[in-house]
């Protein structure tokens, strides 16, 4: 595996130099081993990013019978903006392979409101891995690794369980949790750049912030929708749960922010000067966009 461990005090053990090489190992989607559970169990309010209603449990009129998307290539033009940036953490397979030994909900209709239901359970264990296995590649988080890991551990026993011991699941609990533990890594890694500003939930809506000094902001919850964030800098910014839906991130540089997810990336516009995270892909519809 191609790594990009950090050596912290001259030496990684070798188990830490695996946990830093390949952080988001099953937390992609994969549609090739999904049942197209996002396009059904999920339900879709007509607005911005959605075309159409569509209840929970009915599956969209865009998914073929193969469980492939109809219109993916159009899917922005026709008005489905928010199928483009939405991202399962590997969710889909998860649950398409682990509970339901590869049957799909087609194949074994009986097996359907199980599937539905442990499916958005799923999508949030698979979440909350990501943010944790991010955590522990962050090398000024080091003073939480040993909680997190333990964290980490439950969580993957979690993602194993049976359909019905998934939709029993507390995971406001679990967030809560883990909350306190991304927090403390948030601070620790936010200390690196003493200065930024706490604008939690913040209504950054429109903002001007073309070539900012954001280094070390706390940007949690915040509303950047559309902001004009090229060429900003947000090394050790932490950008859990922002809205970045439009957000212009043409040439800015993200490699040091944390807690950046696949769908944020998606949601947003940049090109190939756009520096992200290890673990977000650059999109496909990202202008100019080029491998990583």
């Amino acid at each position: 595996m191609a790594g990009y461990g950090v050596v912290i005090g001259g030496v990684v053990g070798l188990s830490q130099e695996l946990e830093l090489a390949a952080p988001a190992d099953g937390l992609r989607a994969d549609c090739d081993r999904c049942f197209g559970l996002c396009c059904v169990a999920l339900p879709l309010t007509a607005s911005a990013d959605f075309a159409i209603d569509k209840p929970a449990g009915e599956p969209c009129p865009n998914l073929r019978e193969d469980f492939r998307c109809g219109v993916h290539a159009e899917l922005r033009e026709r008005g489905f903006p928010g199928c483009v940036a939405f991202d399962c953490f590997g969710a889909g397979p998860k649950v398409s392979e682990v509970p339901f030994g590869g049957r799909s909900w087609r194949a074994a209709p009986e097996t359907a409101p199980a599937m539905y239901a442990a499916f958005p359970v799923m999508l949030r264990l698979h979440e909350l891995l990501w943010y944790v296995t991010e955590a522990l590649t962050l090398p000024a988080a080091g003073p939480v690794h040993e909680p997190l890991r333990a964290m980490r551990a439950e969580l993957d026993g979690l993602t194993t369980s049976a359909a019905e011991e998934l939709t029993e699941l507390d995971t406001v609990a679990l967030r809560g949790r883990m909350d306190v533990l991304l927090r403390r890594a948030s601070e620790l890694v936010r200390g690196q750049a003493p200065g930024g500003r706490d604008r939690t939930g913040a209504d950054l809506m429109g903002a001007r912030l073309r070539g900012a000094d954001l280094r070390g902001w706390n940007l949690r919850g915040a509303y950047l929708i559309a902001a004009d964030l090229r060429g900003a800098d947000l090394t050790a910014a932490d950008l859990i749960g922002a809205d970045l839906r439009d957000a212009d991130l043409r040439g800015a540089d993200l490699s040091g922010a944390v807690f950046v997810t696949q769908a944020q990336v998606n949601a947003a516009k940049g090109d190939d000067a756009t520096r992200l995270p290890p673990m977000p892909l650059r999109p496909a519809h990202w202008a100019g966009a080029s491998a990583r």
